[in-house]
C-alpha cells in the first residue's frame, strides 16, 4: 500500500483582507516554487482532468484577488481557494487553502497534498524538501501550528479526530507563540524559521507508519513536547 502524505498549517482568529491574503498566498506559491519545479505551473478545477488542463492560474496577487471575489470563494470574513498540478491523473499535486477570518471555531489553514507516486513523488518525499515546503508555508502565512505527516501514521494514531495542534509527525512547525522547543533526542533535527518558530524533523529519511521505531521514536517526542506544553489544541490569535 502506498503511503500518502500532506503538508498543513492551521491558525485561529485573525482577520485579515482579500488583499492581505492575495499577497500572502503569493508569497506562498513562490516559495513553493523554489521547492521543487513540479510547483510552478497550476491550474483551477473542473469536471474533467482535461477540462482542468486547460484553465492554466497565475499564482500572484492580482490573480488570487480575483479568484476570492467569486461567490463560491467567499464566505463572510473567509476567503478560499484551491489549485492543482500534474501532468497526468494518477500523479498530482494539490494545494488548498482557508484564510481571512475571525472565527474561534473553525481554523484557517494552508494544505499540499503532494505527488504520491512517480518520479515527481519520489522526489519530493524527502525530509529536505517536505520541510522546505512547512517552512514556506510558516513564512507566508504565519500560522500556529503546522505538520507534514502520513494519513496512514493519523489512522494509527486515532480513530477519532486530532485536532490540530496536538500531535507530532515526520516535521512539526510550532509558532514562537506557543512555546519554546526543548532539546529532544537523536536524529531529531530542530531548525529555526527566522524569528517566527521553530521545525522540529523527526527523521532524515521518509516517516512512515509501518516503521516501528519512526512510531516509538514519535511517541517519545510527542512526551517531551507534551511536558513542555507545546501540543495543545488551536488559541485565538494573539495580535502582534
Amino acid at each position: 500500500m502506498v503511503e500518502t502524505y500532506y503538508v498543513g498549517s492551521y491558525w485561529l482568529a485573525r482577520h485579515e483582507s482579500a488583499e492581505a491574503c492575495a499577497r500572502r498566498t503569493e508569497h506562498f506559491f513562490h516559495r513553493l516554487g523554489h521547492c521543487d519545479p513540479a510547483w510552478t505551473r497550476w491550474y483551477e478545477t473542473a469536471d474533467s482532468f482535461e477540462e482542468a488542463r486547460k484553465l492554466h492560474f497565475t499564482p500572484n496577487a492580482a490573480s488570487f484577488q480575483k479568484l476570492f471575489a467569486r461567490k463560491e470563494n467567499h464566505f463572510g470574513d473567509r476567503f478560499s481557494y484551491g489549485l492543482w498540478t500534474g501532468d497526468n491523473i494518477q500523479e498530482t499535486s494539490t494545494v488548498d487553502g482557508r484564510c481571512g477570518s475571525s472565527s474561534l471555531r473553525l481554523p484557517s489553514s494552508c494544505v499540499l497534498n503532494p505527488h504520491a507516486e512517480g518520479p515527481v513523488g519520489e522526489r519530493v518525499l524527502t525530509a529536505p524538501v517536505m520541510t522546505e515546503v512547512l517552512r514556506a508555508m510558516a513564512l507566508a502565512w504565519d500560522p500556529e501550528w503546522g505538520v507534514v505527516t502520513s494519513h496512514q501514521y493519523e489512522e494509527l494514531l486515532s480513530d477519532k479526530v486530532i485536532p490540530a495542534g496536538t500531535s507530532v509527525s515526520w516535521v512539526v512547525y510550532f509558532s514562537r507563540l506557543r512555546g519554546t522547543v526543548p532539546p529532544l533526542p537523536a536524529p531529531v533535527r530542530i531548525e529555526p524559521v527566522e524569528d517566527k518558530g521553530t521545525l522540529v524533523i523527526l527523521t532524515p529519511e521518509r516517516f512512515t507508519a509501518s516503521n516501528s521505531g519512526h512510531v516509538t521514536l514519535a511517541a517519545r517526542v510527542h512526551e517531551m513536547l507534551n511536558r513542555a506544553g507545546l501540543l495543545r489544541p488551536l488559541q485565538p490569535w494573539l495580535a502582534r
